[in-house]
């Protein structure tokens, strides 16, 4: 089923957000965006897709700093996409197809598909998904509350970049030794110290100070 396989897509391929456990002084690693939010989004695309249009889709897009569901097809019954965070006839284009999930127990009640999307997100941290209509498809986009460690610059980075720089995001600049010890698994200070300039090589971080006294920050959008 196409729901099944692009959950199982997002749980390999969505960005993992980590925080210490209270109380354990362990980490925890979960989705970066409640899993069950964007099973509703999907289903809310795969129930009003236009299926006339020759060659539409339901399309997912994980970027660094969001995430976006798009469907192909106008919303229905004029809904705009302001509506859809409030209550609102619940009328979807496709009635078979929210039939069957419906059965399925994947709907458990008509029109409250977008508002429980807000929810989930909100309550989870992240600020309200937005919707909109664009070019003759419908889309909803997924914003991230944080910092979000890219994927790939010029070539794929490593857990453990990835890692220094959610680190990194934390403060406005640290010096190596403090890095160092909000590592899960740190390495050396000297590999750490390459690691670092290798970020810095790729835009990613800055130093100030010289040498093992330096001082390490986070490129943000800002500096660009």
């Amino acid at each position: 089923m196409l729901l099944e396989e692009a959950m199982l897509f997002l749980r390999r391929h969505l960005p993992v957000a980590g925080r210490i456990v209270p109380g354990l002084f362990e980490r925890e690693d979960e989705p970066l965006f409640p899993l069950e939010a964007l099973r509703e989004a999907l289903v809310n695309a795969f129930c009003h897709r236009d299926y006339t249009i020759v060659g539409g889709a339901v399309s997912l897009a994980i970027y660094d700093d969001r995430l976006e569901i798009w469907s192909d097809g106008t919303l229905p019954f004029g809904l705009t996409p302001e509506a859809l965070k409030r209550d609102h006839p619940s009328k979807p284009r496709n009635p078979l197809i929210a039939k069957v999930f419906y059965l399925r127990g994947i709907i458990e009640r008509w029109g409250r598909g977008t508002q429980k999307i807000v929810e989930l997100c909100v309550k989870a941290g992240h600020p309200e998904p937005e919707f909109g209509e664009q070019a003759g498809s419908v889309w909803v986009r997924f914003l991230s509350s944080g910092y979000i460690a890219p994927h790939r610059v010029a070539h794929n980075l490593t857990e453990r970049q990835r890692e220094i720089l959610h680190v990194l995001s934390k403060k406005p600049s640290m010096p190596l030794r403090e890095i160092r010890s909000r590592l899960e698994n740190p390495p050396s200070d000297r590999r750490l110290r390459e690691e670092l300039l290798h970020l810095k090589k790729l835009g990613l971080v800055l130093s100030s100070g010289h040498g093992w006294g330096a001082a390490w920050s986070l490129v943000r959008p800002d500096h660009e």
